[in-house]
């Protein structure tokens, strides 16, 4: 009975102990007197609010919260203003900033990780700018539609190619590897874990390496479906020989699409003779398609009222995501569930998204878009 009653003394003691570590967040902000500080977790479900200060002239703060089973992520904001950490232990991080430059210009002690996390924002808020410059050549006339798709594409590739080589694949046991996996640009993810086949290996690597050493984590459970639901999405199509319906070719000889809308409601793009159609191959969930819709946005409200329609073509694996998105957008925006895979992306020749055709109005395709492209040039001549 002694024996007993000591091992669950124990037990119950080092349950109490293990409730009492915590881990430390401290320093200063400069500049900020008045203002209050928020510590907040970075959770899976969302940010959560745990602890906040009204910082005095001195700007010094401090913060105690219990250790985490696991890794995890937190932030310290002021008004819109945030900074990034991890935290793995019990271990104590400071940091100093200044009210004007809260989020940039930080320094961080006591956790090379979140070292990392700030050189990842860092250069994440230097791509969004480099991309905010092209957009406003876009707007201003400076730059063209297709020089803007091929720079865009030159300027991520070379982005995702630094972090994937110096920060997801160099430590992939790292927080500052799971945070690169879910950085974004223009509020898209830059790397792509339904879509894109290289990218799901990065989100592989980090998540073996999360389940090896933390295998009941929230996180490592939630990046393993993600790499799953990736990979049933990009499987190879069998290598059978396509065969174009005879029913899918129209007597002008385009290749009819017939896909149904978020409403369910099914859209024929031979129904559109009459007008002339933008046909657009896209997935809503990367990095460009915010600018890219934005775009054919200023496209379609200078020439719809004179006979111009676009239809959408989302090759997303997430539906809802698609849904929300499309809700917004003003013209024909339809699904095809098979993807990057479907038989429509094959007999139209989609190696690469996004696809523009143009369509004149008889039905008949008259041209894709290419690097030398003028489309608005070309869509006037459909007109």
């Amino acid at each position: 009975m002694k024996q007993i009653l000591y091992v669950v003394c124990a037990a119950l003691v080092f349950s109490a102990c293990r409730q009492a570590e915590r881990f430390q967040v401290e320093g200063t902000v400069s500049g900020a007197a008045g203002q209050t500080l928020y510590l907040e977790a970075s959770a899976l479900e969302g940010i959560l609010p745990l602890d906040s200060v009204k910082l005095k002239a001195a700007g010094t703060f401090r913060f105690k919260q219990p250790r985490p089973a696991s890794p995890e992520f937190y932030r310290l904001r002021l008004d819109d203003k945030v900074i990034n950490f991890s935290v793995d232990s019990t271990e104590t991080v400071t940091l100093q900033a200044t009210s004007d430059d809260f989020a940039t210009a930080y320094t961080v002690g006591g956790s090379p990780q979140s070292e990392k996390i700030k050189e990842l924002t860092l250069k994440q808020l230097r791509l969004q700018r480099e991309v905010n410059a092209l957009m406003a050549q876009v707007q201003s006339r400076q730059m063209g539609f297709d020089q803007y798709q091929d720079t865009f594409a030159v300027i991520v590739d070379k982005y995702k190619r630094d972090v994937m080589m110096n920060y997801i694949y160099a430590a992939p046991g790292t927080t500052s590897a799971y945070f690169a996996l879910f950085q974004r640009l223009n509020d898209y993810l830059i790397f792509d874990p339904l879509n894109s086949k290289d990218d799901i290996k990065c989100f592989a690597a980090v998540a073996t390496s999360l389940n090896n050493a933390y295998p009941h984590a929230d996180r490592s459970k939630n990046l393993y479906n993600i790499v799953i639901k990736g990979m049933k999405n990009t499987r190879e199509a069998r290598q059978n020989e396509l065969q174009i319906p005879a029913e899918a070719v129209s007597e002008t000889g385009i290749i009819d699409i017939s896909l149904a809308d978020m409403r369910g409601v099914a859209r024929k793009l031979t129904d559109l003779k009459g007008r002339a159609v933008l046909l657009d191959f896209t997935i809503y969930q990367s990095d460009f398609s915010a600018t890219h819709n934005y775009l054919l946005r200023d496209l379609y409200d200078k020439y719809a009222p004179q006979g111009l329609e676009i239809y959408q073509v989302s090759l997303d694996a997430d539906e809802h995501y698609w849904k929300t998105v499309a809700d917004n957008l003003p013209w024909i925006c339809v699904r095809d569930a098979a993807g990057i895979y479907s038989s429509t992306v094959s007999l139209y020749n989609v190696d690469a998204v996004p696809a523009i055709f143009l369509i004149d109005k008889n039905n008949e395709l008259k041209a894709r878009a290419g690097a030398d492209t003028d489309i608005e040039a070309a869509i006037k001549a459909l007109l």
